[in-house]
C-alpha cells in the first residue's frame, strides 16, 4: 500500500511476451537501485515466448518496501490490451504512457486527474524497437528522477553492441523527455530524494546461487523448469570463475542422480527443479536418504497439479516434499522467506546435509525466486563451513553406517586408504552389506531404522527457534511460511497506522518440525489468520498434526499471483472488527482487467471440440 506520494510510488509496465518489457523494468528498476531508492520488482508472465499478456510491477521508494503493492501510480502501455485491462486503476495525479503509433488513448478510459502521455515514437526516434528507451525516459521526465543512472545503464547493456547501438538508444531516451517535458505536466506523484547508497538488486535465485558457491558447493546439475531455471542460468554464469561444475541433464532423474554421485566422491552438490521435476527426483530423494549422502535439492514451487501453471507462483508442495519417496527417513525442509536468507539459509543447508547425512530440500515459490529487490547486501568474508564426521584416516578398520549415538557415521570419501566400504540402497548393516538379498535380518533391520531417525533429535537442537515479528501482545496473529512473509510484515505495518494490533509468525525451518516452541508461540495468541498461496492451507495442516493447535482463521491465494498487501489488511481488519467465534476460511483472487470467464479463444459455433496448445 502506498504510504505518500513523498516516499515511494509504482510503475507498471504493460505488454506482450517479446516487447522487452523485462529489460526494461529491470533498467529502470536499477536505475533506481543505484539512486538511492528501495526497490521491488515483480513480472507477472505468460508461458509463451511471444505474445500473451505480460505486467511489470515495480515500487520504489525511500524506505524498505517489502512487496510490489497494489497500487498504480504510473503505467506504461506497450499495446491496447495493457491500456484497457489497467487503465482506471491508475490513481489520480498518475499518468500513462503510451506510444500514440500503437494505439488511441481516449480520457474517458482513465481515471479523473489522470494524465495521457502519448509519445509519436516513429517521429521521434525513427524505429519502433525504441518505444520502451522513449517511453521510459518520458517515465523519468514525469516523475522527476536524475537521468543520469539509467543513461549509465543504457551504456552497460549495450556496450558489446557498440556506439551503433548505444547512441540511438541514447537519443531515444533524451527525446522522450523532451516531449514530455513539452507535452505533458509533471507528475503529482513524486517520491522524495533516494539517501545516494547503491543498494544490490537480485531476486531468490541468484541469493540461493551465490549462497551455495560460498558454501562450496562444485557441482550443479538440473534439468530447465520455470522457475528454477533462472538459478541455472545464474549458476552457468559463474561456474568458469569459481570452479562449478554445471551439468545440464537429460531429464530431472539424471539431475538429482548425478548429484547423489558427485556428493558420494566428497563433493558438495546442489540441484534445482519444480513441483513437476521434484515428482521425477522422488525415488532418488530415498536413494539419498539410505544411503545417507548428503545433498541439496531446490524446489521452487508453481501452480500445479500435472504442467499447471508454469510461470506462476503456489505454495502447494510442501507435502509433496514431506513425502517425497516411499518409507521414512532423515530430511530437512527448509523454506527461506527473503533473499537474506535465500543466502544464509542455503550455507545452513549445505553443513546440515553433511553433519548428518541426508538431503536437505529448500522449498521457494516463484515469488521469492524470480522477484527483484533491493537489499543491504551478505557478509561474504566470515561463511561458517561444517563438513561433518569426515574421516581422512579411519582406525581400526571402517564401517561406514557405524551405530553411533547420535546417529551420523563417521564418513571417509572414497579411495581413502583404509576406508574400503559398500554403499547399497537397499536395507543394510553397519557395514554396508544387505541384510534382504537372502534373508531377511529384523533386528539389523530395526537397529538401522533407529540409527537413521536418531539423526532428527540432534538436528532439531541445530535449528534457531521461531520467532514472532511484531508486538508480543497483538489481538491478531498472521500465521505463513516462506515467501508471505514480506507481505504479512506490510499488512502488519498497515494495520498499525489505523490501530490495530497485529503481529507475524512466519516459519521458516519446517522439517525436522519445531512442535514446542511453535506450539508455544501459538499458545500465546490471542486470535490466529493463516496466509498461504494454497488451497487446503498445507502449513496449517502441519501445524495441527504436530502440535494438535489449530489456526483459527485462513486466508488463501492459489490464482498464481502473489498476495497484495491491501487482500491480508482488509481480511486481518474484518476479523480484528467482527472477531468471528467460528472458522472463517476466505480466497481473493488478483485483478487482470478480465471478465472472469475470460477465454482468448472463442467457443465455435457448432460446438466443436477446440483444441489448446499448452
Amino acid at each position: 500500500m502506498a504510504q505518500g506520494p513523498h516516499t515511494e510510488l509504482t510503475v507498471w509496465i504493460g505488454g506482450a511476451a517479446g516487447d522487452g518489457i523485462a529489460s526494461a523494468g529491470e533498467s529502470f528498476a536499477k536505475a533506481c537501485s543505484r539512486s538511492g531508492y528501495h526497490v521491488f520488482a515483480y513480472n507477472s508472465y505468460q508461458s509463451v515466448i511471444r505474445g500473451g499478456h505480460v505486467c511489470m510491477h515495480i515500487r520504489i521508494g525511500t524506505h524498505k518496501v517489502h512487496t510490489q503493492g497494489d497500487e498504480l501510480d504510473y503505467l506504461i502501455a506497450l499495446n491496447a490490451d495493457s491500456f484497457q485491462r489497467y487503465g482506471k486503476r491508475v490513481v489520480p495525479g498518475g499518468a500513462v504512457f503510451y506510444n500514440t503509433d500503437k494505439f488511441t488513448a481516449a480520457p474517458d478510459q482513465v481515471g479523473k486527474d489522470v494524465q495521457l502521455i502519448g509519445l509519436p515514437v516513429m517521429a521521434l526516434a525513427g524505429n519502433q524497437l525504441m518505444q520502451n528507451t522513449a517511453l521510459i525516459g518520458a517515465l523519468i521526465q514525469a516523475i522527476g528522477l536524475e537521468p543520469g543512472a539509467i543513461r549509465g545503464l543504457i551504456r552497460d547493456r549495450f556496450a558489446k553492441k557498440g556506439d551503433a547501438v548505444i547512441k540511438p538508444n541514447l537519443e531515444a531516451f533524451d527525446k522522450g523527455m523532451a516531449h514530455a517535458k513539452e507535452h505533458a505536466k509533471p507528475g503529482a506523484i513524486r517520491v522524495g530524494a533516494g539517501d545516494g547508497k547503491r543498494r544490490p538488486l537480485a531476486g531468490g535465485n541468484p541469493m540461493i546461487g551465490f549462497g551455495a558457491l560460498a558454501a562450496g558447493c562444485r557441482f550443479y546439475s538440473a534439468y530447465p523448469m520455470t522457475p528454477a531455471s533462472s538459478l541455472l542460468h545464474w549458476l552457468v554464469g559463474y561456474a568458469a570463475k569459481t570452479g562449478l561444475i554445471v551439468k545440464q541433464c537429460e531429464d530431472e532423474i539424471s539431475a538429482l542422480n548425478m548429484a547423489i554421485g558427485a556428493a558420494h566422491v566428497g563433493v558438495r552438490a546442489m540441484t534445482g527443479t519444480s513441483g513437476g521435476g521434484f515428482a521425477l527426483m522422488t525415488e532418488a530423494v530415498g536413494e539419498a536418504g539410505m544411503t545417507e549422502t548428503p545433498v541439496v535439492i531446490v524446489e521452487a514451487m508453481r501452480g500445479g497439479p500435472s504442467t499447471g501453471l508454469p510461470t506462476k507462483t503456489e505454495q502447494g508442495d510442501l507435502f509433496q516434499l514431506l513425502g517425497a519417496s516411499q518409507g521414512e527417513f532423515p530430511r530437512v525442509i527448509l523454506a527461506p522467506r527473503t533473499l537474506q536468507e535465500c543466502y544464509d539459509m542455503t550455507i545452513h543447508g549445505f553443513n546440515l546435509a553433511e553433519q548428518y547425512q541426508c538431503p536437505v530440500l529448500i522449498a521457494t515459490d516463484l515469488y521469492l525466486a524470480e522477484r527483484l529487490e533491493t537489499f543491504d547486501g551478505v557478509n561474504i568474508t566470515t561463511i561458517p563451513i561444517d563438513r561433518g564426521a569426515l574421516l581422512k584416516q579411519p582406525e581400526n578398520g571402517y564401517r561406514r553406517f557405524a551405530d553411533t549415538p547420535t546417529g551420523v557415521s563417521p564418513r571417509a570419501l572414497p579411495g581413502t586408504p583404509g576406508a574400503v566400504s559398500t554403499t547399497a540402497t537397499d536395507e543394510h548393516d553397519e557395514d554396508g552389506i544387505v541384510i534382504s538379498d537372502v534373508f531377511s535380518n529384523p533386528p539389523m533391520r530395526k537397529k538401522m531404522m533407529e540409527k537413521r531417525m536418531r539423526k532428527m533429535d540432534y538436528l532439531l537442537k541445530e535449528l534457531p527457534a521461531p520467532a514472532i515479528d511484531g508486538p508480543a501482545d497483538a489481538d491478531l496473529t498472521l500465521v505463513g511460511w516462506g515467501s508471505t512473509y514480506q507481505v504479512m510484515l506490510e499488512a502488519m505495518e498497515g494495520l498499525k497506522q489505523e490501530g490495530l494490533t497485529v503481529n507475524v509468525l512466519c516459519l521458516r525451518y519446517l522439517w525436522p518440525f519445531q512442535t514446542e516452541p511453535v506450539s508455544r508461540l501459538l499458545k500465546g495468541c490471542k486470535m490466529t489468520m493463516s496466509v498461504e498461496a494454497n488451497y487446503t492451507g498445507q502449513l496449517v495442516r502441519l501445524i495441527r498434526m504436530e502440535t494438535g493447535i489449530s489456526v483459527q482463521h485462513h486466508l488463501r491465494k492459489y490464482d498464481g499471483e502473489p498476495f497484495e498487501p491491501k487482500q491480508v489488511v482488509d481480511q486481518a481488519r474484518t476479523l480484528l472488527k467482527t472477531k468471528p467465534k467460528e472458522p472463517v476460511v476466505a480466497s481473493v483472487v488478483s485483478d487482470e482487467g478480465l471478465a472472469p470467464d475470460f477465454s482468448p479463444i472463442e467457443a465455435p459455433a457448432n460446438g466443436a471440440e477446440v483444441s489448446r496448445q499448452h
